[in-house]
């Protein structure tokens, strides 16, 4: 008996096993669509839904998203990480607004063409919430096209990632492309898993590759590995009363946008900017101390927290002004006090919340 073809088969599947009723697959529309897809890049389902319901109730158009000032999106974005993905949504949300009549684009190339949205991604969106017909290749799309093609090397490769797209674009059905793109993504983090793939479970496992050869392990090739670099940072930890000195990144960069505490890249750079301000670093006390990892580097970060006196104002505003020596690691940037007991709405580096979180106005004597 004749096989059915690959997409009927994972249509098939779809429809009995798929999922169907996440919050932005309900009454989808372009916008919920692409909040989500931005959301879900580097995030799994689980974490990302209760961030997309408040999302949502905070911004639930392209327009309000777009009128918000950005500390309010990267607020509603703190903890999700990879910050760069909210400023994107932002700056995209704004363009939408005045370039678009506040109407997200229904055309591939202007949808292409907003920040922080790749192939894949704007065929996510117009295939899901519009029925277009698009191919996408996301991580899980790459895994299992690489496993059932066996295709091997990195798909990082343009000649793989290449490969991986024509094989895409080959097996997408003429109807149902919704169904379809969404199974694809549902099979990649469901079934054909990174580890430990469901083969008995999988509607294609008859004729994949990798499955046949026993080498699903080997598919798709892994990244090229390199050392990681590490890099201290000593943050200076600012109480006055129940509130800390925190300062706001530039807009580029790591923690671009967000509120962080002043950052130096040594502890002399730190306690040379406080005698000349007439503290002495043994006023210093050290904070437990943590390693936070980015893609491409590891940043080691030593918390001092500098106890002012209740009273003491003038202090605390000279040391808001010049937190900022030149050998700091940010640069002279907005500043706050960040209230313990009533916290702002603002967006905060992971980093920051880990060391706010042990400073709560019980947490400290006076």
């Amino acid at each position: 008996m004749k096989t059915a073809s690959f997409s009927q088969r994972i249509i098939h599947w779809y429809g009995l096993h798929g999922r169907k009723t996440l919050p932005w697959q309900l009454n989808k529309t372009p916008y919920k669509v692409w909040v989500s897809e931005i959301m879900l890049q580097q995030t799994q389902v689980a974490t990302v839904i209760p961030y997309f319901t408040r999302f949502m109730a905070r911004f639930p158009d392209v327009v309000a998203l777009a009128n918000a000032d950005t500390d309010e999106v990267l607020h509603h974005w703190t903890g999700l990480g990879y910050y760069a993905r909210a400023r994107n949504l932002h700056k995209a949300a704004q363009i939408i607004r005045d370039e678009h009549q506040g109407i997200f684009p229904r055309q591939f190339d202007a949808v292409l063409a907003l920040p922080g949205i790749g192939r894949s991604t704007a065929g996510a969106i117009l295939s899901l919430s519009l029925g277009q017909h698009h191919p996408i290749l996301d991580g899980n799309v790459k895994r299992v096209l690489a496993r059932h093609g066996a295709i091997g090397g990195w798909p990082g490769q343009p000649k793989v990632e290449q490969t991986l797209w024509q094989l895409a674009a080959t097996l997408s059905p003429n109807h149902d492309i919704a169904q379809y793109n969404q199974a694809m993504m549902d099979m990649g983090a469901g079934i054909c898993t990174r580890s430990r793939p469901a083969c008995e479970r999988c509607p294609v496992a008859v004729d994949c590759q990798a499955q046949l050869q026993g080498k699903q392990g080997d598919y798709p090739g892994k990244k090229p590995k390199k050392a990681i670099p590490a890099r201290d940072a000593w943050l200076l930890v600012v109480r006055h009363g129940n509130t800390i000195l925190l300062q706001k990144r530039p807009p580029a960069g790591i923690w671009g946008g967000l509120w962080c505490f002043p950052q130096y890249a040594s502890k002399a750079a730190l306690t040379d900017a406080l005698e000349g301000l007439g503290y002495s670093a043994t006023q210093l006390q050290a904070l437990p101390g943590f390693r936070h990892t980015f893609s491409h580097f590891h940043l080691d970060a030593q918390p001092m927290l500098l106890t002012l006196n209740q009273h003491d104002d003038e202090m605390a505003a000279k040391l808001q002004q010049s937190a900022h020596p030149q050998d700091a690691v940010m640069e002279a940037a907005p500043s706050l006090w960040y209230n313990l007991g009533q916290p702002s709405r603002v967006g905060l580096a992971a980093a920051t919340e880990r060391v706010l979180a042990g400073l709560t106005p019980s947490a400290i004597e006076e």
